[in-house]
């Protein structure tokens, strides 16, 4: 199995693949939960901007492939990269006026429980993982993870990769890989996050 880059015009393949992924994920379930029966388009719209943002910002957007399709997607970002060009500000204002305010102010409250947890030295940041899940148990999560670890250890300005998880399942799951918990917050009765950290170098 090959990982690869993705081009901007596959940005709606994998917005796709994530929403499939995360469709049920606690945090989108919980920023959204006035959404009602327009569930669907405002998932389909959050994680959208969420894409297009690493394509505006020339961040890596990898996929790999499935029977001909892509079958699973990964997001990086550098928290200390340069600043978001004028057209995504304007495109996240215009996500937001569409998901509402409510909506907003959750996504804020989510982030302001994360911040404290940042890791300070120069890194990746891990976005997004996700698979079809007509192609999960094939390892294709895996091969992506990997190869951001791979990326990471490539790159002289990064010390390690993180992420966040709002999934207790996975909490043993990336300690399995090799990540430690850098901090945890309860953002709602039903929503806590956990922060790992997995350095390139021990």
């Amino acid at each position: 199995m090959t990982v690869r880059a993705l081009s901007a015009t596959e940005a709606r393949a994998a917005t796709e693949i994530l929403c499939e992924a995360f469709y049920d994920y606690p945090v989108m379930r919980w920023v959204l939960e006035s959404a009602g029966a327009d569930y669907d388009r405002r998932l389909a719209r959050m994680v959208g901007y969420f894409v297009t943002a690493r394509t505006f910002r020339g961040e890596p957007l990898l996929g790999i492939d499935h029977r001909g399709r892509l079958g699973g997607v990964a997001m990086v970002s550098d928290p200390k990269g340069p600043p978001s060009p004028p057209e995504l500000g304007a495109e996240r204002e215009a996500v937001w006026a569409d998901l509402g305010q409510e909506a907003r102010s959750r996504y804020e409250v989510f982030g302001e429980a994360c911040a404290p947890h940042l890791v300070q030295e120069p890194h990746l940041h891990l976005n997004m993982i996700g698979t079809l899940h007509a192609a999960r148990g094939r390892g294709y999560g895996r091969a992506l993870l990997e190869y951001v670890h791979a990326m990471s250890k490539r790159d002289p300005n990064s010390g390690g990769v993180s992420l966040t998880t709002e999934d207790p399942a996975n909490v043993p799951l990336y300690e399995s890989f090799g990540y430690e918990i850098t901090g945890h917050a309860r953002v709602s009765a039903d929503v806590e996050t956990w922060a790992f950290y997995r350095p390139d170098r021990r």
